[in-house]
Order: structure tokens, then C-alpha cells, then sequence
């Protein structure tokens, strides 16, 4: 246990110092590329990869597993193997590097299209000075963004290869191998080639900026919704954020066709630019398209040679129409909207954007868990359990600068993310369905830090927004607007019980503060029972001497027999009776001279303890099962007098329930454990500043025997 939390908190403190930066990237499996690369090249040898080694299983687990028909004679081999000259890059990366292979990875190869079109982006995902001429020891690295931090992929050159040919990611001409190299670097961050089959764009996007995406359905657009959309489409363009759209196929005989007035069915295009011209009195919005091919153009109105152009400013059409690239050219707003299926807007944070950028959103990242029993209460419709999911605070401060907007609200973006869902796909999982609810925080709880919001709380107020739907996707963001104030974001899976990290980030338009909601952790005793031996009455006193034996002390194990003796008789508590470690933390929490036993005060002590922890479990056992679900247990030791956040909790759970229940021995020794470990805490902290300084005898005291 105390391997794993010293694990944690030395993870925070590298994270505070860096580390997962663009800068800093985590080394992915602790592989460290410089010091491989040196290695293999001091001793003249090629690197082998024993993280993701050429084996069938790093292909797949179901239709590229092991001796399927798709994988049936594949053999790995380095680039130098299958031609004269290899190439890292020729010319610069584009998006004719990117052909797809026999996996379904479309939606990456997209994503990597898009990447081509920003070099300074591009140089992040894929570190320069690689080659297979200059100091080649068969090993590459790629950087991703994972989830709130940049990691670096290393891997070997062997590529997987049928019949002579690159089975996957290949490049046209056939000598350059960057993109096949990224698309296996990509593979081990996700357990396996096939674990890359089916995604969104948008997945993308992301893990090569770490940017937050959102889409938006072109042909459901409401008329209101236009006008909102030709804003966020400005702002995200000042902001340097990727757009991409798309126009949808109905069959696989429309993928690539091409429609009457020339725009490509099924095939990523970038939005590049926006502007608003007047025209015979009349202001036209017109938008700026890109077709990475950049051979097939749209002709319809305002296209490059079209009659449009003449009736507006010849200075202003000259600006226009000169400063595009091959393949780009105008439309009109509405008719892009009519047009298009689909818009795609990764919005880059601000370490992704050039240095002379002016216009960026605030970011905010947290990471937080699901856990089954403590923090995975599952969405609204669970009234019950709701209250236990994760909670954090947003401070809404100043509202947008839109001169046309004649209501006071504040823009932001809320994206949730589930973690590492593709790498439980060889095991029959795959991603949760996810969602939040945004809640206004009521006028007695604001400028409160630390509180977690009860049940009641959620019994008497409405969501006043969430997300449109819960859906079974990695990510789910919504662009919302609300009046400035304080809210409460909760994000939840759709049902109780199911288990996954995730990312909540929260992009806003103007400064905001923000914060995770949970309780401060503290402990209220009562004040310690000073009793003397007159204050015993005689029955107690006689059951004690009848217990302790000659020498009127109880040791551990007769503590043990006298407890099981007294709770077997309470018919209504489920218990399977207290252990020798119970008893063990109970005679350590009482026992004021080291003797390891207990005295008649010392018991009597003990003794009112428990019979009070007895009258808060009935209390809060709702259902008077004689057992608390670990949700309750929660509220119980509240009112036992110990405030604790998500993270302790969940680890208080997961020592203490079993299958999310917990009879009345775990309880007790919770209770035990808390209270001799504050105690032990206050006495250390003894300049009373919630900070103990304490050297290694201390520690191990304090540890081994609490």
C-alpha cells in the first residue's frame, strides 16, 4: 500500500516540476531513447524493441490475432530490407506520405493529414534529425499527447510486411517510411495494431496537440444556430485552432466521388480563413477552404474565376484571391453550410500556438477516477449514489466581448475524457458512456473551497446544463454559455459502479477559476473520557476481571474473543468477526504504557468507543440490512467525525469493502486506523502549521505500528 501512494505523490511533485510537458515528455514504458540509441550504437548493433516485439500479438488479438487469415504469412522487417534507399522524410511530410493499408484506420491517417499542414505542430509529434543514414541504430521516438501529459514512444523499425508489401500505413512512392514509423509508435501506445481499428478525427487531433476537439452536424443546424456558428468559426480561426470538414457518404461507392461542382465526398478539407465583403450594397460572409490535394477546386459562387469577384473592391479581390495556396478558394458561408456534412474544430491550448498568437482560451486540467464504491455514482438518473461522483468548481467571471450579443454570458468548453479505453479492447471492453451535469452553486456555498455536495443537495436543485447526450465516445465536449457565477461540474458514467480515469479540461473564453470540490480533510474528536477507576460501575469492573485472568490486563487475543462474543449476540449485524489485525490497531490506539494490553480505564474507553461507533452504523445502515453500502459509509464517518477527500476515501474503501459493503468489524477498525493515524499526525505537527517533520524512526513508528 505504501509503495503505491509514495508512487503517486512522487508523480504529482515531478508533474508540478515539468514533467509531461512538450519539453519534459514521460518516457512511455521508462524506455529513454538517447540512451538506446547510444547503447546500440557503441556496440554496432540494431535496437530490438522487447516492449513491442515483432510477434503476432502486437498485431492483434481478434481479426489481426495470431493465425488469422489477415495475418497469416506477415513477417517484420526494417526499411533497409525492403529498399535500396530509405528515406525519413522526402521534401517535407504531406499528405501524399499517407496511404492506408489493411487496417481501419482512416480516421488517424486524417488526423495525420491534417498534422502535414502545421509544421510547427508536426515537429512535436515527430522529433526532427531522424534518419536511416546518420548515425542509424534502428530506432525512431514519436511524442503524444496522453491524457494531460506528452509522452515519448520509442520503438524499432520492423514494420509488419505481406507478400513484400508494408501491411498498413504506407507512403505513395514507396522509399518513405515517417508515417508508417508513427502509426506503430502510435500502435504500442495503445496495446496493438488492430486496437486502432474505428475512431473519430477528432481522437486525433487531439493526442497530436493536445488541444480539446468538438464537432458540430452541419445539416442540423438550426437557422438560429448560424449566426453563433460563423462567430465560433472567427474566433477559433484567431485562436489558430485546426478545422476540418467533411461531407458524409451513403455507401462505399461515394468514398472519393466527386460531387457536380467539385467538392470530394468522404475526404478531410481544412477551413482556412473567413471574411466579410460587401457586394452591391450587401454584406456577403464568405469562407476559406483548403483541399490537401490541392488539385480538385470548387466552382461553384466564388470560386476562383467566377463572375462574384467583379462587383466587389478590385483592392480587396486582389487580397483575397492572391494570397491563397493550390487547392484553396472561397464559398459562401450558407452554401458551405448546405454543402458540408460535417465541421471539425480542434482548439489548440496555448503552449500548441506561436508565440505571437494574442487570442487563446484558458485551460484547466483535472485528472480524477471513477472507482467502484466511492467516486462511481453512475448519472442523475441514481439519486442514491450521484453524489459520490467526482465535483469541481467553476468561477465564471467576466462575460464575453460581443458587441452584437445582447445577453451577459460567458463562453466555455467542457471536455471529458476516459482513459486508456483501447487497451481493454483485448479483453472484450471498451469505452463507458459518459456525461456531466453542470450545477449552479447556491449563494450559502459560494467562495467555499472545499465542499462536496450531499445527496440533498442534488434532490433539490436542477442541472441548469449538461452534456447533450451520455454517449459511449472517448471524449464528450460541449461549447455551453452561461451568466457569470459560480457552478458545479459532475461527471459521471451513465451507470453506478463502472470503473476508468478520466480528464476533465475546461476551456474558457475570458479568465476563470476553477477548482476540484471536496472536502478538506479533518478530524473532530471528542474530547478525550477522563475517567477514574471509581467512575466504573461493578458490573462492568466483574465482567472485566472474568475476562482479563490473573493478571487483570487483556491482551489482543482475548479482546478479539470478548468482541466476536459480544457481536455474535447482536442478531442484526452481518459480521464475519473482528481479525487479529482489528484488535491489533484497537489495543495499539488505547494502549498509553506499551504494554500491548489493555488495563480496566484503557477498556472502558474502548469500550464507549465502540458502543458510539455501534449507534452511528445502525444509523446509517438506511436499508437495516446489518451491513452499510460504501456510499453510505461515507456520511457515517462524517458523523463520526472525520471529513475526507475522493483520493482517501476511494484508498478507505478499497482496504475496508468488500464488493462495496461493509460490515461492522471493517468499520470499526476504519474508524481505528483514522483516529490513531490524526493522533499521531497532531503530535508530530507540533507547531500546530498541518505540516510534521519527522525522520526515519518516526516514520517507520508511525507506520509499522499505526
Amino acid at each position: 500500500m505504501f509503495g503505491g501512494v509514495s508512487g503517486r505523490i512522487q508523480k504529482d511533485r515531478q508533474k508540478a516540476g515539468g514533467l509531461g510537458s512538450v519539453q519534459q515528455a514521460v518516457r512511455y514504458q521508462n524506455q529513454d531513447f538517447q540512451a538506446l540509441k547510444e547503447d546500440c550504437l557503441q556496440n554496432g548493433t540494431l535496437f530490438e524493441d522487447p516492449m513491442f516485439p515483432a510477434e503476432p500479438a502486437s498485431l492483434g488479438f481478434k481479426e489481426l490475432g495470431p493465425f488469422t487469415a489477415k495475418t497469416r504469412g506477415v513477417e517484420w522487417k526494417r526499411p533497409t530490407e525492403l529498399t535500396q534507399n530509405p528515406q525519413f522524410i522526402v521534401g517535407g511530410a504531406t499528405r501524399t506520405d499517407i496511404c492506408q493499408g489493411a487496417l481501419g484506420d482512416c480516421w488517424l491517417l486524417a488526423a495525420i493529414g491534417s498534422l502535414t499542414l502545421n509544421e510547427r505542430l508536426l515537429h512535436r509529434v515527430v522529433p526532427q534529425g531522424q534518419s536511416f543514414s546518420h548515425q542509424y541504430a534502428g530506432i525512431f521516438h514519436f511524442q503524444f499527447w496522453q491524457f494531460g501529459e506528452w509522452v515519448n514512444v520509442v520503438i524499432d523499425d520492423r514494420l509488419p510486411v505481406k507478400e513484400g508489401e508494408l501491411l498498413f500505413v504506407h507512403s505513395a512512392e514507396g522509399s518513405e517510411f515517417w508515417s508508417a514509423l508513427l502509426e506503430k509508435a502510435y500502435a504500442k501506445l495503445n496495446g496493438s495494431y488492430e486496437a486502432l481499428s474505428g475512431g473519430s478525427t477528432t481522437e486525433g487531433f487531439e493526442d497530436f496537440t493536445g488541444g480539446v476537439a468538438e464537432m458540430y452536424e452541419l445539416n442540423e443546424l438550426k437557422k438560429a444556430k448560424e449566426r453563433d456558428l460563423y462567430r465560433i468559426i472567427s474566433k477559433a480561426l484567431e485562436r489558430g485552432s485546426l478545422l476540418g470538414c467533411s461531407i458524409d457518404i451513403t455507401s462505399a461507392f461515394d468514398m472519393e466521388a466527386v460531387t457536380f461542382k467539385k467538392l470530394v465526398k468522404g475526404h478531410a478539407y481544412s477551413v482556412t480563413g473567413l471574411k466579410q465583403v460587401e457586394r452591391r450594397g450587401r454584406t456577403e460572409r464568405l469562407i476559406r477552404i483548403r483541399n490537401p490535394w490541392g488539385q480538385v477546386e470548387w466552382t461553384g459562387r466564388w470560386s476562383d474565376n467566377c463572375s462574384e469577384w467583379s462587383s466587389i473592391d478590385a483592392a480587396e479581390k486582389d487580397e483575397m484571391l492572391c494570397k491563397m495556396e493550390d487547392g484553396e478558394f472561397w464559398m459562401s458561408f450558407s452554401e458551405f453550410l448546405h454543402q458540408f456534412s460535417r465541421l471539425e474544430i480542434c482548439n489548440l491550448t496555448p503552449d500548441a500556438l506561436s508565440e505571437d498568437s494574442t487570442s487563446f482560451w484558458n485551460t484547466t486540467m483535472f485528472e480524477g477516477g471513477w472507482r467502484r464504491g466511492s467516486t462511481a455514482g453512475g448519472c442523475r438518473n441514481h439519486p442514491n449514489t450521484f453524489w459520490i461522483n467526482p465535483q469541481y468548481k467553476i468561477c465564471l467571471l467576466e462575460e464575453d466581448d460581443d458587441p452584437d450579443d445582447d445577453e451577459a454570458a460567458c463562453s466555455f468548453l467542457v471536455a471529458l475524457m476516459q482513459k486508456d479505453r483501447r487497451r481493454y479492447r483485448r479483453h472484450g471492453q471498451d469505452v463507458h458512456t459518459i456525461g456531466f451535469a453542470i450545477y449552479e452553486i447556491p449563494e450559502e456555498y459560494r467562495g467555499c473551497p472545499s465542499v462536496h455536495m450531499k445527496k440533498d443537495f442534488f434532490l433539490r436543485h436542477s442541472s441548469c446544463a449538461r452534456s447533450e447526450t451520455f454517449i459511449n465516445l472517448r471524449e464528450v465536449s460541449n461549447r455551453l454559455r452561461l451568466p457569470p457565477g459560480e457552478y458545479l461540474i459532475v461527471p459521471s458514467t451513465f451507470e453506478p459502479s463502472k470503473e476508468a480515469d478520466f480528464v476533465l479540461r475546461v476551456f474558457t473564453e475570458k479568465q476563470s477559476e476553477t477548482a476540484e470540490m471536496d472536502d478538506d480533510v479533518v478530524a473532530n474528536f471528542d474530547e478525550e473520557e477522563q475517567i477514574s477507576e471509581s467512575d466504573i460501575d461493578d458490573s462492568f469492573r466483574s465482567m472485566f476481571a472474568q475476562l482479563s485472568g490473573d493478571d487483570m490486563e487483556i491482551s489482543v487475543r482475548e479482546l478479539r474473543t470478548i468482541l466476536n462474543r459480544i457481536v455474535s449476540k447482536h442478531r442484526d449485524l452481518q459480521t464475519d468477526g473482528f481479525s487479529m489485525e482489528s484488535c491489533r490497531a484497537m489495543v495499539s490506539l488505547m494502549d498509553k504504557d506499551g504494554s500491548a494490553r489493555l488495563g480496566l480505564l484503557e477498556f472502558q474507553v474502548l469500550w464507549n468507543k465502540i458502543r458510539k461507533w455501534l449507534g452511528i452504523f445502525r444509523e446509517f445502515d438506511l436499508d437495516k440490512s446489518g451491513c452499510m453500502s460504501s456510499y453510505e459509509m461515507r456520511l457515517a464517518l462524517e458523523n463520526g467525525g472525520f471529513k475526507l477527500n475522493n483520493k482517501l476515501y476511494q484508498m478507505l474503501v478499497a482496504r475496508f469493502a468488500d464488493n462495496e459493503i461493509i460490515d461492522f468489524d471493517n468499520f470499526t477498525c476504519c474508524l481505528v486506523k483514522l483516529e490513531a493515524m490524526f493522533k499521531a499526525f497532531q503530535e508530530l505537527d507540533r507547531k500546530k502549521t498541518g505540516i510534521a517533520e519527522l525522520n526515519i524512526i518516526e516514520w517507520l513508528y508511525v507506520t509499522m505500528c499505526g
